[in-house]
């Protein structure tokens, strides 16, 4: 089955870069990409943002972890382990803002990747747990997701820069927000 956007807009070149993975504000306002995918929009001048699909954060877990067992975690569950996340400030991270600061609780130790397949790998392999989208679980084996608390919903936004988007560019917009792409 063709790609219902490069079917759409046959003279458009798509490049689907993580070059930008940390730094795709930058990359957005310098013209160097025209849609930036993020859970975490931040509000600037000349940007607009258009909420796409919404997903729950939840705390990846081996399967064989003592964890596991549970249906959901709470913050003093985290106590003994290594916490696994992307290489972002602490202060942007929801596992910290919205599920362990605000219980005055830590992991025992923290520790960063850059990209999801070694962050599952290492779940996987019980070697530390990881808040993660629920949605970067399916299909992914000897993991299972827990429910942080009672819950951290969110939702993944495309960013662009401000004013009506060229036609290409809503275009894909639209299909995102109907669960096309």
């Amino acid at each position: 089955m063709a790609d219902p956007f490069l079917a759409e807009w046959p003279d458009v070149e798509l490049d689907v870069t993580t070059a930008f993975q940390f730094g795709g504000l930058a990359a957005l306002l310098s013209h160097e990409i025209d849609i930036l995918v993020t859970p975490d929009p931040i509000e600037r001048p000349g940007l607009q943002y258009t909420p796409v699909f919404d997903y729950e954060l939840v705390l990846a877990v081996a399967e064989t972890h003592p964890l596991a067992q549970k249906h959901r975690a709470e913050p003093e569950d985290l106590a003994g382990e290594t916490l696994i996340t992307y290489p972002i400030s602490r202060e942007r991270l929801d596992i910290y803002t919205r599920f362990l600061v605000p219980a005055h609780a830590l992991p025992r130790r923290h520790r960063t990747v850059e990209t999801t397949d070694l962050m599952l790998r290492l779940v996987a392999s019980g070697r530390a747990v990881s808040a993660t989208p629920d949605w970067l679980l399916f299909g992914a084996r000897g993991v299972k997701g827990l429910r942080l608390g009672e819950g951290i919903t969110k939702s993944i936004h495309l960013g662009h820069r401000a004013g009506e988007p060229a036609p290409y560019l809503s275009g894909f917009i639209n299909l995102a927000k109907n669960g096309v792409i």
